[in-house]
């Protein structure tokens, strides 16, 4: 069976807001398959529906109508409580605005998802140690986010997300605070951390550039996908 390899599908997805009289359509209509292990990223214009269809992957918010199923399981059907499990277990966040507590340091920054899954204190710092020195920050170890750059907050900000070893990574416009440069070694490190641990990275950027390290570009319009690009030259696992 071929299909086990795809971890999101996605079914005749609706969004559909009402504005006083008018129903505005932010997602309508959305199908596709990712394969677990894949790099993908949704690139639009603002306003084009790609944080809705973020947030609705994610569980933050219910669809009108359509399916979404993750892990072999129907994001639409669960309630509240069940959904923030199962975030807890299989999904990892990364925020454009880092969403780092200024009053931890980088350590028990990243251990914070470690604490909510009730993980004893010794075993994860020594996780978190071990997160920051994959992504190139064992020196900032004991540094509090005022005492780092944005690029390396965004490091810790990606330490996070991974340390819970998701199956799934959301990263909302992870670049947006960044300039070029330090957006492209965020990418670069994103790319390879994922290649490298087999996970499943989707990503909502306005930015063609960055969308290109991914896999596969999904241009989104009007709450439509209105193509798929494959990345030619890259190796897939």
């Amino acid at each position: 069976m071929r299909n086990t390899a795809n971890v999101i599908t996605v079914k005749d997805l609706y969004k559909i807001y009402r504005v006083g009289e008018t129903k505005v359509r932010a997602l309508n209509g959305v199908e596709f398959a990712i394969r677990r292990g894949e790099f993908c990223s949704i690139v639009g214009a603002s306003g084009s529906g790609k944080s809705t269809l973020l947030n609705m992957l994610a569980g933050l918010e219910k669809p009108t109508k359509g399916e979404i199923v993750i892990a072999g399981e129907h994001m639409e059907r669960k309630n509240e409580n069940e959904l923030v499990r199962f975030r807890q277990a299989h999904i990892g966040f990364i925020f454009q605005s880092f969403n780092l507590m200024d009053t931890m340091n980088a350590v028990e920054n990243v251990a914070l998802p470690l604490t909510f899954q009730g993980m004893e204190r010794k075993k994860r710092t020594k996780k978190a140690e071990a997160m920051l020195d994959m992504v190139g920050l064992g020196k900032y170890k004991k540094h509090k986010p005022t005492q780092m750059s944005g690029g390396q907050q965004q490091r810790v900000g990606v330490a996070r997300a991974l340390v819970v070893e998701p199956e799934i990574i959301f990263a909302d416009e992870p670049t947006g605070n960044l300039d070029s440069r330090t957006s492209r070694e965020v990418m670069e490190l994103m790319q390879r951390v994922v290649r490298e641990k087999r996970q499943t990275l989707i990503m909502v950027t306005h930015d063609n550039e960055l969308a290109g390290f991914a896999d596969r570009i999904f241009h989104i319009r009007d709450g439509k996908i209105i193509k798929i690009e494959e990345q030619t030259g890259r190796e897939t696992g």
